[in-house]
Order: structure tokens, then sequence, then C-alpha cells
């Protein structure tokens, strides 16, 4: 039988607003998740599960050339004593700090199956060991000489590192990414050279700017290498406020093979991409026919990186080729940079590169201080210990008749001697064998020795240059450590412009050019079929919609619409739907207000002159390069208001007009009468009463008026023939004998 459930008393329920709760509940969280998870501190650059790990390896004394560990009792040391969260969180932070690909610097030393850049998983923690590297051993200098504070651990059986010393600057030259609540982090790699190089400056001018450290860190240097193709203003301004992104693109060179081929091959690929997702996109992207000037790509890295890209002949460019695959592939990436930092361990901020390095150098400078504070009580006790063995020593004899003699010797020598706890508790506590040791000369030699740094000391404490000093002495080292000579300091990323390229070119590079039909329904509906098909009558509608128009076009082609609302959309004939099926509504590709339905649909050609005009009988001539837009939203070119609309275009070719309205009445005019605009509402080309505006054609007055009837054969009329007709621009014109009931003159843009 289970225990029922006792209520609480009355008295004792709190009753609290589910909103205040929530609020605070939330809150809690979401300072933990800032504070305790998922931004670095700007002073050492970890997040506590890296600090933690560092500082459980060098418990376990895996120090740079120490014999490893297993990373499982690495895990376990660091999750039972440091870090009470999940095994695999702490193994998986502790690959990363080993991967080289993934660090710039790496802090830990792997032995065994670590993941690689494909992006395959390491081994478990039970198979691989690993130990500290130099990075870490800078990292952690002087933590055993009071260099930080101690905080108490989850369960208060130990202490555990606030900050870490940091004597290298981890922040800026590993980076970090993280995810909190509300805010995020995101620092590249840069080089650790550099950066000492740009905090000299800064030791030197304090007030420096973000601006004039750029002389020495020209930008991130990814482990993975690559090429930074953005410019200087751009990489400039990232620094300047802490935010912005870097274009980072793979390095790639030609290589000529037999009887005049070539080959393109990538040697280094952005930081973060996984090289066999990478290959598997281009691949997917070559099947799906997106990447025309691209013929195969192979995968033949070994230890150093080597992709093989085939192009599909010869002829290609290049160049070319690597745009298209930059615009489509991970072969170039965007690199964020949003430099939210914990300053001094407590607020988020976003930082420039100055005050980054500011907050570095400050804390060496505290480091350094504590450090100095606690040698100088460590040689303050160890004078004092001294002066109680140079008494024991002058007066041995008498030292050993009181201990021999006295019950509580301790007592008798601190009166006898007049010596302090310190001294009276260090000559007791002193082994017999130490005694022939104690020679007058060796303890005023070490005194005296102790005494000199004693005063090296304090002068250092009282003198803030003489303690930058010491810390640009500190940072030269590190620098040196890892100068542009050394195989880990030099420079893996390189900059470049990024090469500029006909537009019309790139896009189409992306596109294998071949004939296709355009269908458009009467109802919107829109594909394309392969081939240039004379033959429609097999093609299928949905119910109740049949074909309105179709035009030959190339797989490469942009399309020109031009809506009752007065509006040119452009469309990609590549992106239209192929192959069987209804295809889809127009709408789908371009923002079609509800109420504008398709004037008509067309092949850009570019260079043309139209003659566009209004149910209300206005139009002008535009130029077709004056109706391409690059949005969605379409471009207005003819301003109409309802109930009138855009109602008929037609190409310019010749010197006459003829409008024919819904009243079956046409006239004829001079087209220099017709006024050429980018944008307007037109003039009026025919007059009505209770009509409007059918159709609109140009012709040549050398070859007469030509037109279709109504089973599609050609018919026509000359100049002579069209006399009755002919006028002035906004006439009311005469009934149209002999031309189609239709009132449409059947010559659409072609």
């Amino acid at each position: 039988m289970g225990k029922s459930l006792i209520p609480p008393e009355p008295e004792k329920i709190d009753e609290v607003p589910l909103r205040d709760a929530l609020e605070e509940r939330y809150l809690a969280y979401a300072l933990s998740t800032i504070m305790h998870r998922a931004l670095p501190d700007a002073r050492d650059g970890l997040k506590p599960v890296h600090r933690r790990i560092l500082y459980g390896m060098r418990s376990l004394s895996l120090n740079p050339g120490s014999i490893p560990k297993k990373s499982a009792k690495i895990v376990g040391e660091v999750m039972g004593s440091y870090h009470p969260h999940g095994d695999q969180a702490i193994y998986d932070a502790m690959v990363r700090l080993a991967q080289d690909f993934n660090s710039r610097y790496p802090m830990v030393d792997g032995q065994g199956n670590f993941g690689n850049i494909d992006g395959d998983n390491p081994a478990a923690m039970r198979y691989t060991e690993a130990r500290l590297t130099d990075v870490a051993r800078l990292m952690l200098e002087g933590i055993d000489e009071d260099a930080v504070e101690l905080k108490p651990t989850y369960d208060n059986s130990g202490k555990e590192p606030a900050v870490l010393p940091g004597g290298f600057p981890n922040l800026l030259a590993n980076g970090a990414q993280g995810i909190a609540v509300g805010m995020a982090t995101s620092i590249p790699p840069h080089n650790a050279s550099e950066l000492c190089d740009a905090a000299l400056h800064l030791i030197d001018k304090p007030e420096a700017k973000s601006k004039s450290l750029l002389k020495w860190v020209k930008g991130p240097d990814f482990p993975t290498g690559g090429i930074i193709v953005d410019s200087k203003e751009a990489i400039a301004e990232a620094y300047v406020t802490g935010r912005g992104a870097f274009r980072t693109r793979a390095r790639w060179v030609q290589e000529e093979g037999a009887r005049g081929t070539w080959v393109v091959v990538v040697t280094e690929i952005p930081w973060l991409v996984q090289k066999s997702r990478l290959v598997e996109k281009i691949a997917e992207l070559l099947n799906e026919k997106k990447l025309p000037l691209v013929g195969d790509i192979r995968d033949e890295s070994a230890e150093d990186i080597r992709l093989v890209i085939e192009p599909k002949s010869r002829a290609v460019d290049p160049e070319l080729m690597m745009e298209s695959l930059f615009r489509l592939t991970e072969l170039e990436s965007r690199i964020p940079l949003n430099l939210n930092v914990l300053i001094k361990g407590k607020v988020p901020k976003v930082v420039g590169l100055a005050e980054c390095l500011r907050e570095w150098l400050d804390h060496l400078r505290d480091v350094l201080i504590r450090r100095t504070n606690y040698r100088k009580s460590r040689i303050e006790h160890r004078l004092e210990v001294l002066g109680g063995y140079l008494i024991a020593y002058l007066n041995i004899d008498k030292v050993i008749k009181i201990i021999r003699a006295e019950d509580e010797p301790k007592p008798v020598l601190m009166r006898t001697f007049k010596l302090t706890e310190v001294q009276a508790d260090s000559i007791l506590n002193m082994r017999l064998r130490n005694l022939r040791k104690l020679e007058e000369m060796e303890i005023r030699t070490e005194d005296k020795n102790l005494r000199n740094e004693l005063k090296g000391i304090t002068s250092l404490l009282g003198s803030e240059t003489e303690q930058w000093a010491k810390v640009g002495e500190q940072v030269k080292k590190v620098r040196d450590m890892f100068g542009p000579k050394t195989p880990l300091g030099k420079r893996r990323t390189a900059f470049a412009d990024a090469p500029e390229h006909d537009l019309a070119a790139i896009e189409e590079a992306f596109v294998e050019r071949e004939p296709v039909t355009v269908v458009v329904s009467e109802k919107g509906w829109v594909r394309t079929m392969k081939g240039h098909m004379a033959d429609l009558s097999g093609l299928q509608f949905k119910t109740d919609d049949k074909l309105d128009q179709a035009f030959f076009a190339e797989s490469t082609s942009k399309l020109l619409l031009f809506a009752t609302n007065g509006k040119f959309y452009s469309l990609d004939v590549a992106k239209l739907p192929g192959g069987r099926g209804h295809g889809e509504p127009i709408r789908m590709f371009v923002d079609l207000d509800q109420d504008a339905a398709i004037t008509a649909l067309f092949v850009n050609k570019g260079g043309r002159k139209f003659l566009i005009t209004s149910s209300d009988g206005q139009g002008f001539i535009v130029g077709e390069d004056d109706c391409v837009g690059n949005t969605r939203k379409g471009k207005q070119v003819m301003n109409v208001k309802l109930p009138a609309e855009a109602k008929a275009i037609t190409t310019v070719a010749g010197d006459m007009v003829a409008v024919i309205g819904t009243n079956h009445k046409m006239v004829v005019f001079g087209i220099d009468q017709v006024p050429e605009m980018a944008r307007g509402r037109g003039v009026r080309l025919q007059k009505y009463t209770s009509a409007s505006l059918s159709d609109v054609t140009t012709f040549d007055s050398k070859t007469g008026l030509a037109w279709k009837d109504g089973a599609g054969r050609d018919q026509g009329m000359s100049m002579k023939e069209l006399a009755d007709w002919q006028g002035n621009r906004a006439d009311a014109g005469r009934l149209a004998h002999g031309l189609p009931k239709s009132n449409k003159f059947g010559k659409p843009v072609e």
C-alpha cells in the first residue's frame, strides 16, 4: 500500500502569481546559461567546462611531456570534482580542444582517434588518451602562486579557479562559439604572434583605438587556412564595432594535364566546414545540373586536403567555374564575428578589438600583482624562519638543553631568545641531520639574497610602470614562442580581393543552356517543356483551364511579365517547373497583386522599345531595359488607377501606330506623337466615350498594317487603304471594316 498524499496546511501555502514565478525562474535560467555555459570570459577566453577540463588535467599531472592518461579517467575526474554534468558533454569539449582543424592552438594533446575534418566522430573515451600542450601550460602558469581567485567546487569538497592565469591571448587566438538566452557569441581564431604585437603597442599607448591595432591584426587566422576576400574597410568596421563577418574562400590551384586538359585542386577549405558534406553537396548539385561548368569532383585527400574538380570541357574558364562553386557551396563561407564576452567574468558586453586585448592585459597585470604578493609573503615567511635558524645556530647548545629539559619547550624558547611562534615552530620541527647544515654563512647568504629579491618585489609592487614592463616581457616571450617562423605560429589564412566577374556570365554558369518551350495556361499556370515543341495538342491542363500562349526560349533566358497593374516582373526560365504535370501558378514566383492579371509574358532580349497602353487609352514608349526589376515585387512602369488597367503592349517597329477600341473604332497616327518615358501614365492615344482600348500595334508606312484574322491567316492594308483612319493622337477614330471582330491585331511581343 502506497503512502497517501498529505495536503499542506493552508497557512504554509504561499500564493505566487504565475507570471512572477515564470519571470523569476526564466531569468535564473538565462543568467545561468549566459554566465556558466555559453559566453567566454574576456580574461582567459574560456567557458567553465574548458577551464575545468584544463584544471582537472593539471590536477592529474598531465603536463606536456608526461605520459598521457585515458580520456575516461580525465572525464571522470572533471565530472566528479568540478563539473557535475554529462560525461559526453565534457568529452566533446575536450575533443574540440584537441582537434587541430578546430582549434588554432590546441590545448589538449590527444593520442588516438580524435575525429577528422570529414566530420567523423572521435573514438569513445575509453580508447583515447590525452595530456596538456604548451599552450595550456601557459594558461595555467602560476595557478599555485595565488595567481587567481579560487572558489568552492559544486559540492564544497575542494577549490577551483574562477578564471585561469591566462598567459596566452586565448580569447582571440582560439576564438569561441556559443548561444545563450537572448544573446550569442562568435569569435573566429586569430594569429597569436599578431595579437601579442598589438598588445605590446597597447602597453605603450593605452589609449590606442581598435583601428590602429589593425596594423598588426590583419584579420582572423583559421586553423584550416583559406582566403579572406573582404575589403579592408569591412574588416576594420567589424573590429571597431565587435560585430561583422568574414567572407572566407577555399584555396585552389589549377593543375595542367596531358593534351591541354586541366583540373582545379582545392587544398584548403573554410573553417568549420565538413569536407565530406561539402563533397556530397557538390555531387548533388552536379546531379541536379546546377553546375554546368563542372564535369566531376573526387576527394583525393590523405593527410592534407586535396579535392579535385574536373571541368566540363577544357574551354571552360577556371575562374568562372570556381565562382559558380563559391556561390552555391560552402567553398565560400561567411564566418561571423560577434565579440560578446563576459567582462570581469560578470557582465556580458560586445567589445571591439582594443577593449578585448585591454581586458587580457589588465588581467595579466592583476595576475602579476597577485603572484608577486604571494612571493613577497613567502619571502617574508622564509626570512622570519632564517632569523630563527640563525639564533638556533649561534646558541645551539642552549637550545638543545631547553628542548631536552622542558616539557613545553616552545614558550621557553620564545621567552629566552625573543622568538616568534613561527621561528620557535621551525626550530622545533627541524631535523637533527639539518644541524650540520646550519652554518652561519649559508644562512646569512640566503638571507641576503632574499632581502635583495624582496627589495625588487617591493619596488615592482609600488611602480605601475615596472608592472607593465614585466607584463610586456611576458607577452614578448609568448610572441617568440609562437612567432611567424614557428610551425604553429605561421599565418595560415591569406587575404585577397574578390575577383570581379560579369554577373550575366556568372548567372549563365549556374544553368545548363538548352532549348525549352514555355507554356502558360489561361488561369496563369506556367511550366517549361524540353526542346522547341511545335505541336502542343497533346498538352494536358487542369479542369476548366486551357492553353493561353506558348513560346520558345532557352533555359538561361529571362522572362518579362507585364501585368494589368502596370508593373513588370522578371522571371528566370531555369526556376520554372519542368517535366510533366500542370506546372505551378505564376504567382508562386512573383508577388502579383490579387486583383492583377497577366497582360503579356515574353522573353527578355534587351535593347528593344515597347509601346505600352492602358484600358483608358493612355500610353507611352518605354525601353526594355527600363522594365527589368530584380525583386519579386516587380517594377512599377505604367501608373494606372482602377478601374483602368494596363491593357496592351507591342514592340516598336516602324513609324506608325494603330490603336483599336472595344467600340471597333480605329485610329492610325505617326509614332513621333508618342513620347518615350521610363515611367508614368502616358498620353491619350484614342478618345472614348463609353468604350475602352482593346489593342495597339506599330507598323512601317512602307509595308502597311498587318494582322491575323479569326482563322489565323495573315491580312493587311496599305497606307492608301488606311487613309480613312489616319488622324492624330487622341482622335476617336472610325469604325474598322475588315478588321477582326475580336478587336485584336494578333501581334504579341516576340
